[in-house]
């Protein structure tokens, strides 16, 4: 992504904002693991979308007078050598402008005077924070945090919620978002079928795992854009799976939902197949559905068709496949077989934060996800794809990778190699 690309994002937030207002955001903080030990820094997805700053404890002000007009400043951490022997070189001055094109760079020690000074000047009469929370039992996170002093303190600032302005945004895709999208999808693709080429009964899942991790490492450091589910056998019904510690048994289906991200931007591929390269009879019946309805959905999918009606007519269209060939008595048990929805937002997150439409509309992005569990017969596995929305229908982007059984079984048919 270019300067220019931030930039554009920034610019269509603040036509958003109101006149006379602040704009408050933060690149997160590292979270402690253990003792002296943190998590793998994950920066704000929001903050990452419109600054491009990929690095913790930095922030963003941006100030809307009443006339409309817009200054921004980005915050960073000071040089510090120490630190930085330890942890890694901190971005410069320089090279944040460079990334974000943001021309005014501060440090972060800078940040609290710069605020106080805003919300105390007169001229402003609101604060927007991302205060986006999927539980009310989340950890606060650094906008939370200042949510809660702004009551004491500036209690004459009222608080919006800038989430629910740039979730809209991130909801269409723009053209070098899509074109990062198509390159993770063939990164995506070359750890799947490196997984299928090296399957064989007696193969742990942590074993597939390692294939698909090694596999996305030639392509660069980032590897998987969230934490791979790849199970099998009786591993296959729990839908997020994350032990990997059973082993493929010779006929038991591998499942994996998986992903790579480049450009910050991610794919969700699911697919399954037996360990041993060969589908038994019952297995293709089941594939099939899976496929054919996933087909269905590709056919259809377009612009002005609701979104509430990629799940409803994926399960309908499924059901009747299946008491055609007799599994269900009835189409309305269909959350017998299928045990989850079939659609999401990819993007920036793997489900993505967006604005949910009541409609599709062209250069969405979203998954075609058809799970089918049949315990009964031991087989349980998910066909997922990413759909791109187009002006007249849609456009499958992770159909480079194997779907059908003659292709899934042909690669598996040929020889796992290291890179």
């Amino acid at each position: 992504m270019t300067k220019e690309y931030y930039r554009g994002n920034r610019e269509r937030l603040y036509a958003g904002m109101k006149d006379g207002s602040i704009l408050v955001l933060f690149s997160g903080s590292p979270v402690r693991k253990t003792n002296d030990e943190f998590y793998p820094f994950y920066t704000n997805r929001n903050f990452l979308y419109l600054t491009g700053l990929d690095q913790q404890e930095l922030a963003l002000i941006a100030c809307k007078d009443q006339g409309g007009a817009v200054i921004e400043k980005a915050y960073i951490l000071p040089p510090d050598l120490m630190a930085e022997r330890w942890t890694g070189e901190r971005i410069k001055p320089q090279e944040a402008a460079d990334v974000s094109g943001i021309e005014d760079i501060a440090f972060v020690s800078s940040f609290e005077a710069d605020l106080h000074r805003l919300c105390t000047c007169g001229r402003y009469e609101r604060i927007y924070l991302d205060l986006f929370r999927v539980s009310t039992a989340d950890r606060d996170e650094p906008a939370h945090m200042l949510l809660r002093r702004m009551g004491s303190d500036y209690p004459f600032i009222s608080v919006e919620n800038a989430n629910i302005l740039i979730r809209r945004l991130r909801t269409i895709k723009q053209p070098c978002e899509l074109e990062a999208m198509r390159r993770a999808e063939e990164i995506t693709c070359a750890g799947i079928t490196s997984m299928m080429k090296a399957s064989k009964p007696g193969m742990y899942e942590y074993q597939y795992k390692a294939v698909f991790d090694y596999a996305l490492g030639q392509y660069g450091p980032q590897g998987p854009g969230f934490p791979s589910i790849i199970s099998a056998g009786k591993n296959n019904f729990c839908i997020h799976y994350y032990s990997y510690k059973g082993q493929a048994l010779d006929g038991d289906m591998v499942l994996n939902d998986v992903g790579a991200w480049h450009d910050h931007m991610m794919t969700d591929v699911s697919r399954g197949w037996p360990c041993n390269g060969r589908f038994n009879e019952r297995q293709k019946l089941l594939y099939n559905m899976a496929l054919d309805t996933s087909n269905h959905m590709f056919s259809i999918i377009k612009p002005g068709m609701k979104m509430a009606d990629v799940d409803g007519e994926s399960h309908r269209y499924c059901a009747e496949l299946m008491k055609d060939a007799g599994l269900l008595d009835d189409v309305k048990n269909i959350g017998k077989y299928m045990w989850h929805g079939g659609a999401h937002h990819v993007g920036y997150d793997v489900h993505d934060v967006v604005e949910t439409l009541e409609v599709i509309a062209p250069n969405m992005v979203f998954c075609v996800d058809i799970g089918i569990y049949h315990e009964e017969f031991g087989i349980g596995f998910r066909l997922e794809d990413n759909c791109l929305v187009t002006e007249t229908g849609c456009e499958n982007l992770s159909a480079m990778t194997p779907r059908t059984i003659e292709a899934l079984e042909d690669m598996m048919r040929k020889d796992f190699t290291a890179f």
